[in-house]
Parts: structure tokens; C-alpha cells; sequence
């Protein structure tokens, strides 16, 4: 415990450190967009049973790579500073706490339900499973605090890069080649899904740290355009290992997580952050659009999190949220400047919260967010959406 909480004491120096100072403009921070679907509403889109599927998976399989948005556990045997494996995250997760950044599912949890998929196994439970067996129906190798970059998240200490996640994925490839031979896992990997959501740490844990100099480097447009050329040649590397279909989840916005409320003394957003992490996400869907071009019989698809996120946010009350400006755990200005700690009191009305803590929305949100990539229209997943993905043919 005390070690834990050393841990967090961390945390909080790095969070009130870092990041732009919030600034209040003129101009809605959420400017309504035109839709085509409706993200499902109401208090009873739960974790867990909220999403539902007939019949066998409609994919073979889905490996996740990505940061502490969809972590299940990659971090929790690393020395690193980022783990939720401890109560109260996972509180209302069945089984307790397993290293998500929740209280109970993440986004993907809920894709790989109604792709009729069993919750993935973290890489490390895969990897102690006999002969690759954990691993036919997919691996999660997301890591918190991991980016596209190496060097970010370095002030976590241990953490997962993609590109040492795409290196786990082959060892993965490995062990299941020798289970059911070269033919059959390459049939099967053409058919699953790979989902990718990088991003956010190579802002919030690398650009808008001060301990980096990165922001020195580049301005930032130069610098969304190294992380999109970088992101680009890695997700080559995966559809040069056999990926074929792949889900490329979008930077959510970030200006009204509780974190940057609680660096503000007036409890305002930080529409800046959200201007930096804008010329990221476009370039990374006209990305989507060149891979689709340039790279023989695959499919990439961009889930547009920024403007799902900005939906709730904008209309919280239409999707059963009452709390939009504080962390249902955690501790000083709106339960953002610390994240939650061990055995802290969370909120007990849960649902009713946008935010679990100082960056990661609640279960509810993560359900409703998997729903609609899943079944949305092209204003929120271009130019199709899983369900789609999953049927498509080459």
C-alpha cells in the first residue's frame, strides 16, 4: 500500500507539472456537427450485458494495441508508475480489478462482445498459456502510458511502445504458427480485426510534458505530421505480419477531462489541447484513406472518438449523465489533479458520470463508445463500421 501510494504521490508532481494552461475562448468548445446515427442512450447501456451478440464470433479473432484506454493488464508486472490493478478500478468489473483504466469495461471490451468474442487475454496471460492456446481468439497488448513514439511515457518508468507491441505480436504469431500450422494462421489473420488507438500520450505524456523538449522541436503541425508518418510505417509493419482489417480509433477530445479542469482555478476546459490534437486526427484519417489505396486487399476504418466524445459531452443529459466536470475517483480540484488511489471512496452513483478518474471515462461511456463504433454511422466510423469490417470481402 505504501508503495502504491508513493506511486500516486508521483503521479500527481508529473500531472501539475505538465500540459497547457487552460484557457477560456469565445467560441462553443463542442460545435454540433451534422449525424447520421444516434449513440445509444439512456441508464441502461452497462458494462457487462449492455452489449450482446447471437450466435458464434463473426471474426476469428481481434488483437488491440494501444495506451491505458484499453490496457487490461499489460502493466501490471512492469516497474512502472502506470497500473490499475488495485480497487477501485475494476469495482464493477466481474472478478475485480485487472489493470483496466475503468471501473469496469473499456471500449474494446465491448467491441470484441458483439463480435461474439470472448474479453481478450492481456499479452501477458496469453503468453503464459500453453503452445499460443490463450491467444486463437485474440490478445490485447495495449500498454498505459505507451505511444507511437518510444520515448513517451518515459516519466512512468516501464510502459509498452507500439513498436515493442507489434515485436509481442509476433512472438504471438509464433506461438500460435506452431499450433496450427502457417496456412491456417494466415486464413485466420486475414479475416480478424485489428484495432489500433495511439496518440494521446505522445501528447499528454511527451509534447505537453515540460520535461521534454519536444515542443522546442517542432511546432505543432510538424509535430502531428512525425507522429502520423511514424504511425504509418508501423501499421505497414502489422499488414506486413499478416493484418488485413484494421480499426484506427481517433485522439478523443481532451480539454474537458478532469485533469485539465483541475489545472484551471475557474473549473474551465483547455480548447487549446484540443486545437493541438486536431491536425493529428485529420492527418491520420487521410492516413486511412492512403492505406486503403496503397495497400492490397485491406481495409482500415477511423473511428472518429473526438467527435463521439464531444457528443456526450455536449448532451450529457440525453445520455443519462448528470456529472460532467469532475472524476467519480480521486482526489483535489474536480477528482482530477489526483488519480485514484488505492482503496479510495469512489462516487457511488457511477452511472451518472462521464469521467472514472482524471483521464478515463467510466464504463458507461466506454459501452457507449464500442456500441457505435460497432454500429455507427460513417459520421462517426469512415468508411465503414465494425460490424462492417467484420463482413467484408476483400
Amino acid at each position: 500500500m505504501a508503495s502504491s501510494t508513493a506511486t500516486t504521490v508521483l503521479l500527481l508532481v508529473l500531472f501539475a507539472c505538465g500540459g497547457a494552461t487552460a484557457q477560456v475562448f469565445p467560441r462553443p468548445l463542442f460545435p454540433r456537427a451534422p449525424w447520421n446515427f444516434t449513440l445509444p442512450t439512456g441508464p441502461g447501456d452497462t458494462g457487462g450485458s449492455g452489449a450482446t451478440t447471437g450466435g458464434g464470433p463473426s471474426v476469428p479473432a481481434m488483437f488491440v494495441f494501444g495506451d491505458s484506454l484499453t490496457d487490461n493488464g499489460n502493466n501490471n508486472d512492469l516497474n512502472s508508475f502506470a497500473k490499475a490493478n488495485y480497487l477501485p478500478y475494476g469495482i464493477d468489473f466481474a472478478g475485480g480489478p485487472t489493470g483496466r483504466f475503468s471501473n469496469g469495461y473499456t471500449m474494446v471490451d465491448t467491441i470484441a462482445e458483439l463480435l461474439g468474442l470472448p474479453l481478450l487475454p492481456s499479452n501477458t496471460e496469453a503468453s503464459s498459456a500453453e503452445s499460443g492456446a490463450g491467444a486463437l481468439q485474440g490478445v490485447n497488448y495495449a500498454s498505459a502510458a505507451a505511444g507511437i513514439l518510444d520515448n513517451t511515457g518515459q516519466n512512468f518508468v516501464g510502459r509498452i511502445p507500439f513498436n515493442q507491441q507489434i515485436k509481442n505480436f509476433q512472438t504471438t504469431l509464433n506461438q500460435i504458427r506452431g499450433k496450427i500450422g502457417a496456412g491456417k494462421l494466415s486464413s485466420s489473420l486475414g479475416r480478424s480485426i485489428f484495432y489500433v488507438g495511439m496518440g494521446s500520450n505522445d501528447y499528454l505524456n511527451n509534447y505537453l510534458m515540460p520535461n521534454y523538449n519536444t515542443r522546442n522541436q517542432y511546432n505543432g503541425d510538424q509535430y502531428s505530421t512525425l507522429l502520423v508518418q511514424q504511425y504509418t510505417k508501423q501499421l505497414t509493419s502489422l499488414y506486413n505480419l499478416g493484418a488485413r482489417r484494421f480499426v484506427i480509433a481517433g485522439v478523443g477530445s481532451m480539454a474537458c477531462i478532469p485533469n485539465m479542469r483541475a489545472r484551471s482555478p475557474t473549473n474551465m476546459c483547455s480548447p487549446d489541447v484540443d486545437e493541438l490534437i486536431a491536425p493529428f486526427n485529420s492527418k491520420v484519417k487521410g492516413m486511412v484513406n492512403t492505406l486503403n489505396v496503397n495497400l492490397p486487399r485491406a481495409r482500415f476504418i477511423y473511428i472518429d472518438n473526438f467527435e463521439m466524445i464531444s457528443e456526450i459531452l455536449r448532451n450529457p443529459f440525453n445520455y443519462g449523465f448528470s456529472v460532467v466536470d469532475r472524476g467519480c475517483c480521486g482526489l483535489g480540484r474536480n477528482r482530477g489533479m489526483i488519480t485514484c488511489l488505492p482503496l479510495l471512496r469512489p462516487c457511488p452513483n457511477r452511472s451518472t458520470y462521464i469521467f472514472w478518474d482524471a483521464f478515463h471515462p467510466t464504463d458507461r461511456v466506454n459501452v457507449l463508445l464500442g456500441k457505435a463504433a460497432y454500429s455507427g454511422g460513417t459520421d462517426l466510423v469512415y468508411p465503414m463500421n465494425i460490424q462492417q469490417l467484420a463482413a467484408w470481402q476483400p
